[in-house]
């Protein structure tokens, strides 16, 4: 049964500790993602596509291709998750585990795929997947403009950080680019709907 959660809130001041994002809340209504449970997730971002993984020369093999939304989202069962960016602390310590740690599961729900997008370069993402040693079992895709997020209304500033425009952290399950479950945390630095574990009891 599709379901949704957004809890909208808006951050007045930030700090960064023991390596992750630490937000102070506050109230107001900025917040509002444009993407819900039935939302078609390709026709809500038409000119969009996303940057796989790679190293600089299979960059510049490819000519810097990209990949568009409907060859990852259409006709498939995909579960995919977005974070602050790379090499930060809850994202690498908790968010990508998470997923990792249960790839078993997820095929055994016939998931074609566990995708992970975060607002950097695809070789930044590239390194960074392979350092967590996660990119046998998820497929990483950078959101190098952040123009993916933004059309989903997912974006997030994140400068009192000295991290510039990212994204909130999220998960979904989008089946043949609709999306049936959305999650998304009140806090950057929150980990408490967009884990692998919580998902997995949505599908």
């Amino acid at each position: 049964m599709a379901s949704i959660i957004l809890k909208r809130t808006s951050f007045s001041s930030m700090k960064s500790m023991a390596g992750c994002i630490r937000t102070g809340a506050t109230s107001f209504g900025a917040f509002a993602a444009k993407v819900e449970a039935g939302t078609d997730i390709v026709a809500a971002a038409p000119d969009v596509s996303l940057q796989k993984a790679r190293t600089w020369d299979e960059g510049v093999s490819s000519k810097f291709a990209t990949t568009p939304l409907k060859d990852i989202f259409r006709g498939k069962r995909v579960v995919i998750f977005g974070l602050p960016g790379a090499y930060t602390g809850v994202c690498s310590q908790q968010h990508v585990p998470s997923y990792k740690n249960n790839i078993d599961k997820f095929r055994a729900e016939k998931v074609d795929s566990v995708i992970c997008v975060a607002v950097n370069d695809p070789y930044a993402i590239n390194a960074w997947a392979e350092k967590l040693e996660a990119k046998d079992v998820i497929d990483f895709y950078g959101d190098f403009d952040g123009s993916f997020h933004k059309s989903l209304g997912l974006e997030k500033d994140l400068s009192a950080a000295l991290l510039g425009p990212r994204s909130q952290r999220w998960s979904a399950l989008v089946v043949d680019g609709k999306v049936n479950v959305l999650n998304v945390e009140e806090n950057p630095s929150d980990f408490k709907v967009s884990g692998g574990e919580h998902i997995l009891k949505q599908i």
